[in-house]
């Protein structure tokens, strides 16, 4: 329990009605779970208004409300606090409810289209090689240490993500990392958190749905580096054509990183394979066990953020070469036929080329490369048939499939993406909506050598038909092909 006079401290208050000498029980943004006590937070949803809420829960026992306009009637039992952004002050209301936990860590948060959880991920990895405590909020899983907590958002809400943060505070961790996700910073999911560090990897299409621009896209981005304090870093990717921009305007200490171009951390390819890389960072050369320039991308960001935390050299060099890839993430399965499958995340056009890029330069004219994809329902249409024609460009064969279609009919968006096709492209493809006979298609027209890419799911466990998310992993479903090749 907390007063709300220190709950509010950390907030510009425009006007309050009431008393703020009371006692609080609960801070929440959920009228459901509203208890006598509590603290309730009236957020602007893009599906739902948290004011039209106010009236039912004049006597529901709630003790303050934060609202960003006042309900035409005023219960004296309440006290009403008027903010120009409640979104901002639930940010703030819940670092302060859960003592300001990200103050006691260092935290560092990832953005970018592409590289976020595989990045996040590994710098989580690498501060326990370190011999650090640390914690992880990712898409794939949340980490308190080993303590795993599933999850279903890239970002939660700012109460989840402080209640977590309080966690691995009380797990004695010194470090985290997070995801920070358009839709995250737009939606000031992140307000009131206090950042040690932010890296930005890339920026390709994605979320048009939700930000209708590639503009907008980009301004949620950059809203997280405006936000870092001086006292931070902001390392960015200066190979991005938007790299030097994201930090444009921060006050944090800016640097930079590329794989081609001078930069503060240059890391450089020096030879491929389908089970590893042979890098370099600044010039010292290490064996990484990952694969592909856009891995190559994503561990050059944790090498420079375990340098800009103050890590000794050559420990991190070491580090470099014992980290593993995430799951779902370029994850190889090597059939007894003699073909390789890879399961891989890539749901965009750019993720898709970058993944094909890397089988391509790995194994160059010895073998086929077989793509199997498909592209979410309720999302932008318009990357759809650009999926299609990228995938077909790179693939010697192309198998279009179901991902997650929600509520749209799969057959309608394999109609999409098959408009990116060409003559040549309609040629090498075929569509199959049901992704495990696709899956299962691609594994017999396999040949030793050959490599199938199965794009789009990478770690997901399920698909979402109708509204109902039904079991399905890409991975179980290779080893059962795998199972009966044996």
């Amino acid at each position: 329990m907390k007063s709300l006079s220190q709950l509010l401290s950390p907030l510009m208050v425009e006007e309050i009605i009431g008393s703020d000498d009371k006692i609080i029980t609960d801070v929440v943004s959920d009228s459901r779970k509203v208890t006598t006590g509590s603290l309730f937070v009236a957020v602007r949803g893009t599906t739902v208004d948290g004011h039209s809420f106010i009236p039912l829960l004049q006597y529901s026992g709630v003790a303050a409300i934060v609202c960003e306009e006042f309900p035409e009637f005023i219960e004296s039992s309440i006290t009403y606090i008027k903010v120009s952004d409640s979104a901002v002050a639930l940010g703030y209301l819940a670092s302060e409810w859960w003592d300001n936990p990200s103050r006691k860590l260092n935290l560092v948060g990832v953005t970018g289209t592409n590289g976020k959880t595989t990045t996040a991920t590994l710098i989580y990895e690498m501060a326990r090689l370190m011999g650090y405590k640390a914690g992880l909020l990712s898409t794939v899983c949340n980490y308190v240490e080993d303590e795993v907590i599933p999850t279903n958002q890239t970002t939660p809400d700012p109460l989840t993500i402080n209640a977590l943060l309080h966690r691995m505070v009380e797990a004695g961790c010194d470090y985290a990392s997070m995801e920070v996700s358009s839709h995250a910073a737009h939606q000031h999911r992140i307000a009131g958190l206090h950042f040690a560090g932010g890296v930005f990897s890339n920026l390709t299409r994605d979320h048009l749905d939700y930000h209708k621009t590639v503009e907008a896209y980009l301004a949620a981005k950059k809203s997280f580096f405006d936000g870092l304090p001086s006292t931070a870093f902001a390392l960015t990717n200066i190979d991005d054509k938007v790299g030097e921009v994201m930090v444009q305007n921060t006050k944090a200490r800016k640097y930079t990183y590329s794989l081609r171009s001078r930069a503060d951390f240059t890391g450089r390819i020096i030879e491929s394979r389908l089970d590893g890389t042979t890098m370099s960072f600044n010039g010292r050369d290490v064996e990484v066990l990952f694969t592909g320039k856009f891995n190559a991308y994503n561990l050059t960001a944790v090498y420079c953020v375990s340098i800009l935390l103050g890590w000794p050299l050559e420990e991190v060099l070491v580090g470099m070469s014992r980290l593993v890839p995430v799951a779902g993430r370029f994850q190889a399965f090597h059939s007894p036929k003699g073909y390789t499958a890879i399961v891989d995340y890539a749901h965009t056009p750019d993720a898709v080329v970058n993944v094909l890029q890397a089988i391509r330069e790995v194994i160059g004219n010895r073998g086929s490369i077989i793509t199997v994809v498909g592209a979410g329902g309720n999302r932008d249409k318009g990357k759809r048939p650009i999926m299609a024609r990228e995938a077909a460009l790179r693939s010697d064969r192309l198998i279009l499939t179901s991902d997650n279609p929600r509520f749209e009919e799969p057959g309608d968006i394999l109609r999409d993406m098959e408009e990116g096709l060409d003559i040549e492209g309609r040629k090498k493809s075929l569509s199959i909506v049901d992704r495990r006979e696709a899956i299962r298609a691609a594994a017999a027209f396999a040949q030793p050598g050959d490599v199938i890419l199965i794009a789009g799911k990478g770690h997901e466990d399920y698909q979402e038909i109708k509204g109902v998310k039904h079991h399905f992993d890409d991975r179980e479903v290779v080893k059962e092909v795998f199972a009966c090749e044996s």
